[in-house]
């Protein structure tokens, strides 16, 4: 048999990640949620016959899936599922909706195309169904199975009256899911315009190609990267909005051979309340590849060639694989909290290598009721805050630790929701300190202009971004009523059904991040652009980075400089390879 060759696999490897992007541009037009739609909160996927992804953002579920359908998938199936526990955890919580097509080419199946998306409301006590005090996802909305959606290109629309029947936002659930579906088909469509061209037999072959060509090079990187010896790392989640908490996140690594392996051994047991994070041994080796590609060799093809060199243990019933049935609406701040984890374990023995903590988690700001036309609306949006400092350079200030997630405009707020935003604005002083200094958090002051609902879920307001390298750790996160009066209310970082009236204001702040590396060998010059761009104050820049300004026109004040930082690095304490702040001992509530 004829074996392809590189230039032709090099082909179809950007032919597919063109799919991929058409796959997210036709949801973005097709979708109406402002989540999918404006934030792009959904992740694409096109995978082998086997179900092994080969470009995408995420692990396959597929196989898991497929073996629930015993009658086999038929073309023209639109398989749909919403139920994380019977996917392991590929999806997260009960709003992620998630669609998978076989891609079938002269009758034989040549891959499969799937896409999830978080849809705006699923039933529940509480509108966007994440409730703060769920204690069992039967608490939490209504959840599919997988079935098909369509069989044989036939709707079932049994289930699309069910899904009207069961959440406040039928339209837009409705069309966010004939989205998903179109994106499928995108790819679906395109998959097989590649067989056509280059015909079913080196399309495959050229998968085959991409999956061992990322195996390779994966082993490559395991062997120059990771310890031999076991290493851990520990981090916590502050709270599960029920009065529970620290929870301990651990995670311990090492490798053997080219092989590596992760142990989640020590964290803590599953929480009463819903912050629990189902982790798909599939998904947790997506993150650890992700992290490793982008640290150390982004050239690298991602996809799942390398899961077989990657061993995850998981112990059943802690946080991180909970038991059936657990609530799992707040997952996110364990799912953001994973990356930091995962960084400190990687930079035990080479703390220069990596970045410091983030704000470790997925804000969300939730505003629902009725309008002055008796409308209803539901806005549910996902917040940023401070990426870590790395060795590189500064982390970013108020972004998402989803790569392709943005802002929805201030503009389409203000138009489609009963709310005006008085600023958005980037946190000062957030980020830590450090050579590269840690990114700065969001701060965004709402006003309510109708009688309504709000919910938060938020993370990070106790335990600090931790600093690495002799980096000083970031800002905790905070939130605040202001009643219309002026009277100031805290509110918790997990919190349901907070009303509020016409002209009340809700002041979201999130977390920033870590500094990376000692402070006091921050070039001058770089100090002064922070201070003088409102990012760091000029108390701040004398005290954490031993510069000193003029208060007028922010020149640097050379001597002054040298003589401060020559006085701190002989007064201070020695610097740590991690300074976690305010955490140090952490106490059980």
């Amino acid at each position: 048999m004829t074996k392809i060759d590189s230039i032709t696999v090099d082909i179809i490897e950007n032919a597919l990640k063109n799919v991929k992007e058409e796959m997210d541009v036709t949801l973005f037009r097709s979708a109406m949620s402002p989540v999918i739609r404006e934030q792009h909160d959904c992740f694409p996927m096109i995978t082998d016959p086997d179900g092994k992804m080969v470009v995408g953002n995420f692990g396959s579920h597929v196989p898991e899936v497929i073996n629930q359908f015993p009658e086999g998938v038929n073309e023209g199936d639109v398989i749909f599922l919403s139920d994380p526990y019977s996917c392991g955890g590929s999806i997260s919580h009960i709003n992620d909706w998630m669609v998978i097509i076989p891609i079938f080419y002269q009758e034989k199946i040549v891959g499969y195309s799937s896409m999830f998306g978080h849809v705006m409301d699923v039933g529940g006590p509480v509108a966007s169904s994440m409730p703060v005090t769920a204690k069992t996802i039967y608490g939490e909305g209504v959840r599919f199975p997988p079935v098909k959606l369509f069989e044989k290109g036939e709707l079932n629309k049994a289930i699309i009256s069910i899904i009207k029947a069961n959440t406040r936002t039928p339209i837009e659930n409705y069309s966010d899911l004939m989205a998903i579906v179109a994106s499928c088909r995108t790819a679906e469509k395109r998959v097989q315009e590649l067989c056509e061209r280059f015909g079913a037999k080196f399309y495959l072959q050229a998968l085959d190609a991409l999956l061992e060509r990322t195996n390779v090079m994966m082993r490559q990187l395991i062997q120059n990267f990771l310890p031999e010896k076991p290493v851990s790392f520990e981090d916590y989640i502050d709270d599960d909005g029920l009065g529970n908490g620290p929870y301990k996140m651990k995670l311990t690594i090492w490798r053997e051979g080219d092989n590596a392996y992760f142990d989640w051994e020590g964290t803590d047991k599953q929480s009463p309340g819903p912050i629990n994070y189902y982790l798909s041994d599939s998904m947790f080796k997506m993150f650890i590849g992700a992290f490793l590609i982008s640290v150390f060799d982004p050239a690298i093809m991602f996809n799942d060639g390398f899961y077989d060199v990657l061993h995850v243990k998981t112990p059943e019933g802690c946080l991180m694989r909970p038991k059936q049935p657990a609530a799992l609406g707040c997952r996110t701040h364990a799912l953001s909290r994973l990356f930091d984890v995962l960084s400190g374990a990687l930079s035990i023995n080479t703390p220069q290598n990596s970045p410091a903590a983030g704000y470790g988690t997925s804000p969300y700001f939730i505003y629902s009721g009725y309008d002055e036309e008796d409308r209803y609306f539901n806005l549910m949006e996902v917040m940023y805050g401070g990426l870590p400092g790395r060795p590189i350079g500064d982390g970013l200030d108020g972004h998402s630790w989803w790569p392709a997630f943005v802002n929805i405009p201030t503009e389409y707020l203000e138009t489609y929701y009963p709310l005006r935003v008085e600023y958005y604005q980037t946190g000062t002083d957030s980020g830590g300190a450090g050579l590269h200094r840690g990114g700065n958090c969001n701060e965004k002051l709402y006003t309510c202009l109708a009688k309504g609902s709000v919910s938060i879920h938020d993370d990070r307001s106790t335990i600090q971004p931790w600093g690495i390298n002799g980096g000083e750790p970031g800002s905790s996160s905070s939130k605040l009523l202001i009643k219309k009066d002026g009277t100031k209310i805290p509110l918790a970082s997990k919190v349901d059904n907070v009303e509020v009236e016409p002209g009340d204001q809700i002041l979201f702040i999130t977390g920033g991040s870590g500094g990376w590396g000692d402070p006091i060998e921050r070039e001058p010059e770089k100090v002064r652009q922070d201070v003088s761009r409102g990012l760091v104050s000029i108390d701040k820049a004398k005290k954490a980075y031993g510069v000193v300004l003029d208060p007028v026109t922010y020149d640097v004040k050379e001597k002054e400089t040298v003589e401060l930082r020559n006085q701190m690095k002989n007064t201070r304490e020695p610097l740590t390879a991690f300074n976690f702040g305010n955490r140090g001992e952490v106490v059980k509530m």
